[in-house]
């Protein structure tokens, strides 16, 4: 079981963390979300802290699993730094909408992106990955009329489990909650890594680049 929390850590020190529960009833990890947003309706920067533990694979009774938390699900780092510590299945609960004035002109395309580069990890790592989403909309209490915030979040739901090849094997609407049941089969794992072994292909020697911000020159340049 992943179960998201609030975490008080300290007084005025909190993360967006997420709890594996294993099959035995214990604690199997944590982990605290390492990117956090800051768009209409999405303040976290103003709660949270950003995850200190690092991408982590949590051993459990049956398979070794990573729990990413909603904003983690754009980075490819997150999922591969995951997959190589040797998660089977990347688990990302969310919390993701339209704002209702984009709906109309952006929402299919917010969906399709979204939906995209999920199951882009999976291809690319050769790992089920299983996204669940809320539904319903939300509208703060105290809400200003006329603000983009102010009108909410319209949640699209669209939960998905898919396989190592991005075959989406159940999927959920987008209007009312569902239970989804799907089979992580680990020999899938092992066949698809086999026939696309890009985890043995990897440059990890030419990937200098990859921990700076922006590269203003290309890697190997003179500074």
């Amino acid at each position: 079981m992943i179960a998201p929390v609030f975490e008080r850590r300290a007084p005025g020190l909190y993360h967006n963390s997420a709890v594996v529960i294993d099959a035995t009833g214990e604690v199997a990890g944590l982990y605290r979300k390492m990117h956090i947003p800051d768009d209409p309706g999405y303040f976290e920067k103003f709660y949270f802290t950003p995850g200190d533990l690092g991408f982590r694979a949590i051993p459990t009774r049956v398979g070794c699993v990573g729990a990413l938390i909603c904003w983690d699900q754009w980075y490819p780092e997150a999922a591969r730094l995951t997959a190589l510590q040797g998660a089977s299945v990347l688990f990302y609960p969310t919390a993701i909408g339209w704002h209702p004035d984009e709906k109309k002109t952006q929402g299919a395309a917010q969906l399709d992106a979204w939906r995209t580069v999920q199951r882009g990890h999976a291809i690319a790592n050769g790992t089920y990955v299983a996204v669940v989403n809320r539904v319903g909309h939300e509208r703060p209490p105290d809400s200003g009329k006329g603000r983009t915030e102010g009108q909410g979040i319209d949640f699209w739901g669209s939960s998905f489990f898919c396989d190592p090849q991005g075959i989406v094997l159940a999927e959920a609407g987008p209007e009312k909650e569902e239970t989804l049941l799907a089979e992580v089969d680990l020999d899938r794992v092992e066949e698809v890594r086999r026939n696309w072994p890009f985890l043995r292909d990897r440059r990890i020697d030419a990937y200098c680049g990859i921990t700076e911000r922006f590269l203003d020159k290309k890697p190997g340049q003179d500074q």
